[in-house]
């Protein structure tokens, strides 16, 4: 791996990386190291989250921000709605949520909820 310090390398590394998070893309052989890196780590990252692409390409897409959102919720007390999510998907979402869950204080959920109350949102 050359030097990731090295803008021209990294900004290759990061194309790469992006588009290999995008499940309906497939690698061009025809671009440089870096890209190719990048690339592989993005559909390693993918797949840790979705499954393997060779597997099908789910409905929905868990990405680093949905699973944060289900930590939140395990943090929050809330109930989750997992419709339209693959089995491999439930079970890292799952791992997620527990841990949030496990972090769970009902004092600051009871204050949150107050917060948002008073400025009229509500939470279903």
């Amino acid at each position: 791996m050359k030097n990731i310090f090295n803008p021209v390398y990294r900004e290759d590394y990061l194309e790469g990386y992006s588009n290999g998070l995008n499940p309906y893309l497939k690698i061009s052989e025809s671009k440089n190291e870096a890209y190719i890196l990048g690339f592989k780590q993005g559909r390693l990252d993918y797949e840790r989250m979705n499954g393997k692409v060779a597997y099908g390409i789910p409905q929905l897409i868990v990405t680093n921000k949905v699973l944060e959102d289900f930590l939140l919720a395990g943090m929050l007390g809330m109930d989750i709605d997992s419709d339209g999510y693959t089995a491999f998907q439930i079970d890292v979402i799952q791992k997620w949520y527990q841990s949030g869950v496990e972090k769970y204080n009902a004092t600051q959920s009871d204050y949150l909820h107050s917060i948002l109350e008073q400025n009229g949102i509500e939470i279903a």
